[in-house]
């Protein structure tokens, strides 16, 4: 509603709890999947609301920690590195995966079991805030980084 009211809203941030889950994630049924099915049901809704305003919207799905590669004795996953972001919108450079793989043999893991961090969040939450924001001034936001570009926004 305050994107459809053009208030001049900018940024915005919605915090979907609950993925904290160490067991019985499952894949079809479990604590993950009904989460996955909430959030991609909710993206789809927000982007079938606003189609026709996505050019000016760019919108970011990420988490405060990753998973662990590889399934623990309770049939779930333990914190990790290694995690993911989506980013949507009509300036997106989208349908693709951006990363730098190392793959996942135990010799291209970290610690035990995490994947690598390849990307830093950062880089690409600067890429939008100059890209989109028109704001240079990544480095008073994240102090101490060297924001790389990675190619997300057009």
């Amino acid at each position: 509603m305050l994107i459809k009211a053009e208030i001049g809203l900018e940024t915005a941030a919605i915090d979907l709890s609950g993925w904290d889950t160490h067991f019985a994630q499952g894949v079809q049924d479990g604590q993950m999947a009904r989460l996955m099915a909430d959030l991609s049901a909710g993206l789809a809704a927000f982007h079938s609301d606003l189609e026709n305003q996505m050019t000016g919207i760019t919108l970011v799905v990420m988490t405060e920690f990753g998973r662990r590669a590889y399934e623990n004795a309770s049939l779930g996953t333990d914190h990790g590195h290694g995690g993911l972001m989506f980013v949507l919108g009509g300036a997106v450079a989208g349908g693709q995966v951006i990363t730098h793989w190392p793959g996942l043999k135990k010799e291209q893991l970290v610690g035990p079991g995490d994947l690598a961090v390849t990307i830093d969040y950062r880089d690409v939450l600067s890429e939008i805030l100059i890209k989109r924001l028109n704001n240079p001034s990544q480095s008073q936001i994240f102090p101490e980084h060297d924001a790389q570009p990675v190619g997300i926004i057009k």
